[in-house]
């Protein structure tokens, strides 16, 4: 799964996750994109899983290329601990996802395999997608 190697800090702020993608948000790479169209948060398993599932329906044919990492840290305190005594150990890494962002790119395959493959990806992100196509595919 993705993690950063190193950081410079441990812990982050949650922050707000207002306005739209402007960077990372046209097909730079493939022919076809998978982007957001929500806010929100993109554990390292949901895009992990995501990539195997696009992996198994290109069968060994295409690119792929993962336009996210996950770089932001969510902490959690244990479970029956009581309030205070300062801030969590960070448990697993985020990438977050503003709307209009591209998640995924890939070529290599035609537009209905491109299309089940949004589909189904769909059911393991926590935001709505859409698929986009670049100008010229058919």
């Amino acid at each position: 799964m993705l993690a950063p190697k190193k950081v410079k800090y441990r812990k982050m702020q949650k922050g707000r996750t207002r306005g739209l993608a402007y960077r990372g948000s046209t097909i730079n790479f493939g022919d076809f994109g998978i982007y957001s169209l929500a806010p929100g948060w993109l554990t390292s398993r949901q895009i992990e899983a995501a990539r195997i599932t696009i992996t198994r329906k290109m069968k060994r044919t295409g690119k792929l290329w993962i336009r996210v990492f996950p770089d932001k840290p969510i902490t959690a305190k244990p479970a029956e601990t009581r309030m205070g005594k300062g801030k969590g150990s960070p448990e697993h890494w985020v990438a977050v996802v503003k709307p209009g962002r591209i998640i995924f790119e890939f070529e290599g395959v035609d537009v209905e395999t491109a299309k089940e493959i949004s589909r189904l990806v769909g059911y393991k992100l926590p935001v709505k997608i859409k698929l986009a196509i670049r100008e010229g595919v058919e």
